[in-house]
């Protein structure tokens, strides 16, 4: 048997959990680079009977699904991923296992808030400075963030502990999404205002909205132009929520800053405009990826493989792949 750990990009698989009892039954393979398409990765992982994919690093699609002949076994980290063809494995018979992930919540929702103290302070400016040989000369003069309002774009599990943030520091949180209701928001610590309301209000901007068809592009270039002069955009969800060649725009202009950890292709290419673009704090996703998450996603990871080769596979997300897989549910 053989397995194939995949997107290990920052390299921590092996040391987050204890593979021993899989690697006593099964050779393990780690891939630690992104495959360049669809045709690499077909070549790469043709020879696996087990995958354990990060999230949505890469596309398993229905078409690379059925080019893996001998794919029996997808060990998911995290509960879902918008990138996997689940229906494709369910008539190929491969069954999809996935983990929890408690702790990614709370994570992602501590690195927007790092991402806004960055930001406003021109901290990153600041570090480059005192590198470079220099002190202050260079470095921008930012604001005080008690007094100032936080817009909060879905105020749902991370949303929700970010505006507990705001509020820590002084701000007035207003929040706006689609469905989020009036006596939801006042549950969550948070004015409710419509969409309109929050960006022109707003001196800091925070997105925390699921990607779908609904949310992809709802921050477009109308948006941005109506963001107070000089405001503070956050994105730790999803880089497709935002319309990425208006925001290049609206910061080469020098209208607002952006302080990103999600872009629209991952992991950003070399050469993306957004690398040199002014007005920026840039983090290569690093929300959910803390030592408790990826200790939870292996170390589950290791229980659901384990199951498997035992021939009662847990924690599964399609058990009609197989009768009597149990679900996860």
């Amino acid at each position: 048997m053989r397995i194939a750990i995949m997107d290990d990009w920052q390299g921590v698989a092996r040391g987050a959990a204890d593979w021993s009892a899989v690697e006593a039954r099964a050779a393990i393979t780690v891939f630690a680079e992104p495959f360049a398409n669809e045709d690499a990765a077909a070549a790469a992982l043709a020879d696996f009977e087990i995958l354990v994919p990060m999230r949505e690093r890469t596309e398993l699609s229905a078409t690379l699904i059925a080019r893996l002949p001998k794919l029996r076994l997808i060990a998911l980290t995290g509960g879902r991923a918008q990138t996997l063809a689940l229906d494709a494995c369910t008539a190929a018979g491969v069954l999809v296992c996935n983990t929890g992930g408690e702790r990614s919540s709370i994570g992602t929702a501590e690195l927007a808030l790092g991402l806004m103290l960055a930001a406003a302070r021109f901290i990153p400016a600041g570090d480059a400075a005192i590198r470079a040989g220099r002190f202050q000369h260079g470095v921008g003069v930012g604001p005080v963030l008690a007094g100032l309002t936080l817009g909060v774009v879905g105020l749902g599990k991370i949303g929700g502990r970010v505006g507990g943030y705001g509020r820590a520091l002084g701000m007035d949180v207003v929040a706006w999404s689609p469905n989020l209701t009036e006596d939801a928001a006042r549950a969550g610590g948070a004015r409710l205002v419509t969409k309109a309301e929050l960006l022109a209000q707003s001196d800091v901007i925070s997105l925390h909205v699921v990607l779908s068809a609904r949310s992809r592009g709802m921050i477009g270039a109308a948006d941005l132009a109506s963001m107070k002069p000089g405001a503070l955009l956050v994105n730790t969800s999803r880089g497709l929520l935002v319309d990425e060649a208006a925001l290049l725009e609206a910061l080469h202009a020098g209208r607002i800053y952006a302080a990103l950890d999600v872009f629209a292709e991952e992991p950003l290419p070399r050469n993306h405009p957004l690398r040199t673009a002014p007005n920026t704090v840039l983090t290569p996703h690093l929300g959910y990826g803390t030592r408790e998450t990826f200790a939870q996603f292996y170390g589950e990871s290791v229980q659901n493989i384990l199951a498997f080769l035992d021939g009662a596979p847990i924690r599964v997300l399609n058990p009609d792949a197989a009768p009597g897989a149990h679900s996860t549910a």
